[in-house]
């Protein structure tokens, strides 16, 4: 997954200069420092999901070029987060009992946002969907395996996975509890 992250840092760097933007100047119209626009390209930092989707209405392009331009992970067509390679962010030193996990964090040009809780039943069915929308799902419980084109990845309690819902896709419960999953869509 550090690749693909470092991927962004780069595509922003390379849009920048594509676009004859200066740092200072994608900095300036995302309302973020020089500073950290220069380790986000450096992939030193990656950048929350407001911040990303002010750089790139900064970068002044759309969001589908932005992606278009990314390479894909393991030539596959999602992007799949760990529940294991999930990290702690440090907050407050003051806060006491509140714990930051780090699970997933995308940024998108400015694009129509909603989130929905999903329940898959044990051996629900439906037919492959298509959505105009970028895909972000978090496993709250249970498991559900996840058919993206034709390619399938099981996903565990934990773990997230986020792709191009104009691939046809269909979650699949093959346990024997209900798997819950937040489901947050990014309209394009």
């Amino acid at each position: 997954m550090e690749d693909y992250l470092i991927g962004i840092g780069k595509r922003i760097k390379e849009i920048r200069k594509n676009n004859k933007k200066t740092i200072s100047d994608v900095a300036i119209n995302a309302g973020v420092t020089a500073g950290l626009i220069s380790r986000i390209e450096n992939g030193r930092t990656i950048p929350s999901l407001p911040v990303f989707l002010k750089i790139v209405g900064a970068l002044d392009t759309e969001l589908t070029d932005f992606f278009d331009g990314m390479p894909k992970v393991n030539g596959q067509n999602f992007l799949v987060s760990r529940k294991d390679d999930q990290t702690i962010i440090e907050k407050e030193d003051e806060a006491i009992g509140f714990t930051y996990n780090y699970i997933f964090s995308k940024q998108l040009n400015s694009v129509g946002f909603e989130s929905v809780l999903l329940e898959v039943q044990p051996n629900s069915k439906r037919e492959k969907v298509v959505t105009d929308a970028f895909e972000f799902k978090y496993i709250l419980t249970g498991e559900c395996s996840y058919v993206i084109g034709d390619q399938e990845v099981l996903l565990k309690e934990g773990d997230s996975i986020f792709f191009d819902g104009r691939i046809p896709h269909v979650p699949i419960n093959r346990g024997t509890v209900p798997s819950k999953m937040l489901v947050v869509y990014f309209f394009i």
